[in-house]
């Protein structure tokens, strides 16, 4: 397989901030086929598409999993952020205070009412039972807040991300980051593709830290895949199956949906599917479901770059991103999109 895809981008390529209007984030355009390369904004996404595509999208909805407060005991201060619970109600954490706190000591969530209690450690996780009978998610509602990558002003949400670090559908809280491709998507955008012949249908798949994990060592082949909890329904496995058979592409909106379509058709057949995927996609790999993908430029290193690697060419992708630095695209969360037309398309 190809090896690890590492590039420079310079700091000031990482967007901060979203784009005046969703809609009028940057979108490059990539054959598969050629290697081509077109420019575009991302309202002119239902032009490039077909009559008959099927757009597919991931509407899991970013939970307010960052949580501050301090240790009871000694008033320092605490930072935690929720990443999910157990089946006994216990929730995983990845937690930073100074000191080394032990089992049984109590943290102070403000502003609350919340306290957590500190049961033990796990991989480096922390496992905190909440003094609460509600839901997580209700919990978190009350008390947390929207949580940020680490390279968006230090993790720091703004009353503006509120809303731009969601998705204008999403439903099913569970993520502690946005699928964010679809983060462009505006209702002007969805009556256009409609007015076309362009579908859309939706996956879940909650979004967990490990999508930003980084591959350690020089051989992808001996990373362990992070796993993240998807749902593929019938409802859109019925509508992939009429995509097909009328001729139109199942275009992918994110690498989460296209994780979660690949691992309901890892049999080689489409079915409806839920659970945790672990499924790693990178090159070679024949794609069982998804023909096309929009997608925004990815930390290098990662195993989101080798997943769009797999359907775009490596080396394809290479002179994509190369291209994005020239051009001064923005990358990362916050930044703009890619249009891969993938192996099918002639």
């Amino acid at each position: 397989m190809s090896g690890l895809f590492e590039y420079h981008l310079p700091p000031h390529l990482i967007a901060q901030h979203p784009a005046a209007r969703r809609d009028a984030s940057r979108l490059m355009e990539l054959d598969r086929n050629t290697g081509a390369i077109r420019h575009h904004f991302f309202r002119d996404l239902p032009t490039l598409l077909h009559p008959g595509d099927l757009l597919v999208l991931n509407d899991t909805r970013v939970l307010p999993a960052r949580l501050l407060g301090r240790r009871a005991d000694t008033g320092g201060k605490w930072e935690g952020l929720f990443l999910h619970a157990d089946a006994d109600g216990c929730w995983e954490m990845l937690c930073q205070t100074k000191g080394h706190p032990t089992a049984g000591e109590r943290f102070i969530v403000e502003p609350g009412p919340l306290s957590l209690t500190l049961e033990g450690k796990r991989d480096g996780h922390w496992l905190m039972r909440p003094d609460a009978d509600e839901t997580p998610e209700a919990v978190l509602q009350r008390v947390g807040q929207l949580p940020l990558p680490p390279y968006i002003r230090k993790g720091r949400a703004s009353p503006e991300d509120t809303d731009r670090y969601q998705t204008v559908y999403a439903k099913y809280g569970g993520s502690v980051a946005a699928p964010t491709a679809g983060l462009h998507f505006t209702d002007d955008v969805f009556a256009a593709l409609s007015k076309r012949g362009i579908a859309t249908t939706t996956v879940t798949l909650h979004v967990g830290l490990g999508t930003f994990q980084p591959i350690r060592g020089d051989d992808p082949e001996k990373h362990v895949m992070h796993g993240e909890w998807a749902s593929v329904p019938e409802a859109t496995v019925a509508a992939i199956r009429d995509c097909k058979a009328r001729g139109g592409r199942v275009v992918a909106v994110g690498t989460t949906a296209t994780r979660a379509l690949e691992t309901a058709s890892a049999s080689g057949t489409l079915q409806p599917w839920q659970g945790v995927s672990n499924l790693y996609i990178r090159p070679p790999y024949t794609f069982n479901t998804v023909d096309a993908l929009i997608t925004n430029f990815h930390l290098p290193g990662t195993t989101l770059l080798l997943l769009v690697g797999a359907l775009a060419g490596m080396e394809h992708l290479r002179d994509a991103y190369a291209t994005a630095v020239r051009e001064e695209y923005r990358f990362y969360s916050y930044g703009d999109a890619m249009l891969i037309h993938g192996r099918r398309d002639g």
